[in-house]
């Protein structure tokens, strides 16, 4: 197995932060990433630009991170055991945007790699990553265009990849005590490292390279839709869902924290404003109960195409 290019991997990443915070800021049209370089105590460091208080996105957020050191944290020993001892470095970018128009979608994305190392051993490397759709009021040619991209992101890699991350995606972005799904899906892998190293990093930079073309058509289609205070109200309250699947389910920010990230950076991707109601229900009928009986449903959004 050819040995893992950990400098390729990096100039990619780099440059794919750099790619997407342009795109975003020229959607935008107002205001620019901020950015904010990091270093780790414990080996490594980061690159965070967020952007605030835009025309379109209220907040945003592209992080880049190196981060290395003697043992993997729980979140990534807990279901590979034989990793616990390694040495590590993981390497990654992740993004969560928050738009202010509530028609628009939140969306997040990640790609990043690991490598785990022992004297004596063969290196453990993987690669994880995707990209999901949170909408606030649903439309179907949206739903439909985002799938239909990630479908495209993964045809080159055979007709068996999209639909397996699909479902993976839609398992794994679910609010178990909420019994439903964060939003639409997407994509989801981890722990890729079958057909060698160029297989599954080509794989990776596919997923990378399409996130914009999957989130900026949707965000160009409803950034100037009409809203009041009613779907203002709505967005807030369906960020709280957001807010409780990151801080109690998402592996990314269970690592981050247990591997002594940096916490800003890591909890950059929670909404600047939010609201929780008491077991409140929207009424029959409305947009907002169409959210809950057509779109957070687990759903083959490409079906009409077959």
């Amino acid at each position: 197995m050819a040995t893992p290019n950990i400098d390729a991997v990096k100039t990619y990443l780099l440059n794919l932060q750099d790619r997407i915070c342009k795109a975003l800021e020229e959607e935008d049209g107002q205001e620019r990433f901020k950015e904010d370089r990091w270093d780790r105590a414990e080996g490594g460091g980061g690159i965070s630009r967020v952007l605030t208080e835009g025309a379109v996105f209220e907040q945003a957020g592209v992080n880049f991170s190196h981060v290395f050191g003697d043992k993997l944290p729980p979140s990534a020993t807990a279901h590979r055991p034989e990793l616990a001892g390694r040495t590590f470095q993981a390497l990654g970018v992740s993004l969560v945007m928050h738009p202010r128009n509530p028609y628009v979608p939140t969306s997040h994305a990640n790609v990043r790699f690991f490598i785990a190392e022992k004297e004596g051993a063969e290196p453990v490397w993987w690669f994880g990553g995707g990209f999901d759709l949170t909408p606030y009021y649903g439309f179907e040619e949206d739903a439909m265009h985002w799938h239909s991209v990630a479908r495209e992101a993964c045809q080159p890699f055979g007709e068996d990849m999209y639909p397996r991350y699909k479902k993976w995606c839609d398992d794994y972005f679910f609010l178990k005590h909420r019994g439903e799904p964060r939003g639409i899906g997407g994509l989801f892998f981890d722990d890729l490292n079958e057909g060698g190293f160029a297989r599954c990093f080509g794989f990776m930079t596919s997923v990378g390279d399409q996130y914009i073309n999957a989130y900026l058509p949707i965000v160009a289609r409803r950034k100037n839709t009409p809203y009041g205070e009613r779907e203002r109200d709505f967005q807030l309250y369906r960020r709280g869902r957001y807010v409780e699947f990151n801080l109690v389910y998402d592996r990314g920010t269970l690592f981050g924290l247990q591997s002594g990230g940096r916490t800003e950076s890591i909890l950059m991707s929670l909404p600047p404003l939010v609201k929780w109601r008491y077991n409140w229900r929207p009424e029959p009928g409305t947009p907002e109960a169409r959210l809950y009986e057509v779109f957070l449903k687990p759903r083959d959004w490409l079906a009409d195409e077959k």
